[in-house]
């Protein structure tokens, strides 16, 4: 019996913007270089609903957040214009989880972000996701969309980030509440 992926075996790490020459090029706006740095073979494009492998021919980085990828049998600009606009998806399965792995703040792109309960608390609370990173000053900063419409730059410091689960994307965080306030 084959296995129907999900959503939930994978995760959003961009979208393909435009076409890019006549060849079959397109231009990819990514939150994650996860795909790089373990050198997939296959992203998912989310294609009327349904997520479809395509294999990566070659990619060349144009920014920090954008690189031009061409994929097996998409050979002209027709086939790419069928493509533009297809959010972009890489497996869990895949993600490295070793503390060694060459991981980038951009990595925590789209992490849900979890409090840790106060003394005798019950489960950790959601507190939101992130939805970008600063990290061109001394201190790089999580800029975190929270659950009640607000955003909130949260240090990525060890004080403050306890833990990170690459696989279900999560990160435990105790933020003291004059922190959290402090954007409001």
């Amino acid at each position: 019996m084959t296995h129907m992926l999900s959503h939930d075996d994978v995760y959003k790490i961009g979208t393909l913007t435009r076409t890019h020459g006549v060849r079959g090029e397109v231009a990819f706006h990514f939150t994650d270089d996860v795909w790089d740095r373990v050198e997939a073979d296959y992203l998912f494009l989310e294609l009327d609903g349904l997520l479809v492998p395509f294999f990566l021919e070659e990619w060349r980085f144009r920014s920090d957040t954008t690189a031009l990828v061409k994929f097996e049998d998409i050979d002209d600009i027709h086939a790419a214009e069928t493509i533009v606009g297809a959010d972009v998806f890489f497996p869990k399965e895949l993600t490295p989880t070793d503390a060694d792995a060459d991981l980038t703040w951009r990595h925590f792109t789209g992490f849900e972000v979890f409090m840790q309960p106060r003394q005798g608390g019950a489960a950790p609370e959601l507190l939101g996701t992130v939805v970008d990173v600063y990290d061109q000053t001394a201190n790089v900063l999580l800029d975190v969309a929270t659950t009640d419409g607000r955003s909130i730059l949260v240090p990525a410091h060890e004080d403050f980030i306890l833990s990170a689960d690459h696989r279900n994307r999560t990160l435990l965080a105790a933020i003291p509440p004059d922190l959290l306030n402090l954007n409001t």
